[in-house]
């Protein structure tokens, strides 16, 4: 039963979303629309007086127009290094990527939230789609983006993803040499949650399968209705039994910590047929080639920790439970008492940001 709430509850913003929640469906489009950007500032963070904040949109490699915040710090000149930052999967750049965001240009570096494909006031359609290609590219986009800034140093661009986007950061820094240093924040592997389930709960062949079957019998539901059948955000009321990480999402999506109307976790989640192709396309086959160096933070209490240390050990060969280590210029960074949320915003104090700021410093040169 335990393991049931988990996926049921995890899969709203998280997985494949196998569930059948009575939830408003998304009419099928087919063709980009034009971006419709809040100007008024409508983060889950306050404006900070040390930065300089307008909105700017790119384009990926497919074609589709993403929507970001550029945070630049104020009273500074010449070429800057550049972060840019996303996630977590299931959010909106007005929610934890924003707020990194914010923190590192309060120190020096010109950054960007962007929203990922398909989601928040980026374009893309049909909505709440999800690929490991398209959200990797979506990185590269976004490097193809600060590379052209004119108060951006081109050889001095890193990443920061957090939760399902630490793992596509990574991704990103295997396939693109002008990524000179990532950070993967409280990350989740998306492709390895979904073709295993959690901790290797879904491992066999015949699982798979049976997921395969639902999401193609979905796929024709979809198709007969025209209509994308969503699998809902993170719940409203917390079943009594919800494990303590259930209750951690809750603690963020679902209040005014951290809820906003274009965040997919705060409401109706992914489409349910929205992450089919992780079940085949797992990512990080090639992390032990990355060059550039990478951090990897993680809470100690994270249900979720276990990708980061998987990551850890794909970029070095290295295997390590709870512990900080470094090998070479990989280093995996663990928090103590921290949870997967405490990574997600300020309200715990925990986030590393001196530590996130030298690493940057320090390979951004």
């Amino acid at each position: 039963m335990r393991n049931g709430l988990i996926l049921a509850v995890m899969m709203s913003g998280m997985l494949v979303a196998c569930t059948q929640k009575n939830v408003d469906n998304q009419k099928i489009e087919s063709a980009n629309t034009a971006l419709e950007l809040t100007q008024t500032w409508d983060k889950t963070f306050p404006l900070s007086d040390k930065v300089d904040h307008k909105k700017v949109t790119f384009h990926n490699r497919y074609g589709i127009e993403l929507a970001a915040d550029m945070y630049i710090p104020k009273n500074v000149s010449g070429r800057l290094a550049a972060i840019a930052v996303s996630g977590p999967f299931g959010a909106c750049k007005e929610q934890s990527s924003g707020l990194y965001a914010q923190h590192m240009a309060e120190r020096g570096f010109l950054t960007i939230a962007f929203d990922p494909s398909f989601t928040g006031e980026s374009g893309g359609e049909p909505r709440y789609m999800a690929s490991p290609d398209i959200n990797t590219e979506d990185f590269l986009a976004a490097v193809d983006f600060l590379s052209v800034q004119d108060n951006v140093d081109p050889e001095r661009i890193g990443i920061i993803g957090i939760c399902g986007w630490g793992g596509m950061a990574v991704n990103a820094a295997a396939i693109d040499p002008r990524i000179k240093g990532t950070v993967a924040s409280t990350m989740y592997d998306m492709t390895k949650v979904n073709i295993e389930g959690y901790f290797a709960s879904e491992n066999t062949p015949a699982q798979r399968m049976e997921k395969r079957k639902a999401i193609a019998k979905q796929r024709v539901e979809d198709y007969k209705n025209g209509n994308y059948k969503r699998g809902g955000g993170v719940p409203d009321v917390l079943p009594e039994n919800a494990p303590w990480f259930v209750k951690d999402y809750h603690s963020y999506y679902k209040t005014s910590r951290g809820y906003h109307k274009r965040s997919g976790n705060s409401n109706d989640g992914w489409n349910v047929t929205g992450c089919q192709s992780f079940l085949n396309q797992p990512i990080l086959a090639f992390a032990s080639e990355i060059e550039s160096p990478v951090l990897l933070i993680h809470g100690e209490k994270a249900h979720s920790r276990y990708f980061s240390e998987y990551a850890f050990e794909k970029m070095t060969g290295k295997h390590v439970e709870g512990v900080s280590t470094k090998e070479g210029n990989k280093e995996l960074m663990i928090i103590p008492g921290a949870s997967h949320v405490d990574l997600y915003d300020d309200e715990a104090g925990v986030i590393p940001y001196d530590k996130i700021e030298n690493f940057f410093q320090t390979n951004l040169k």
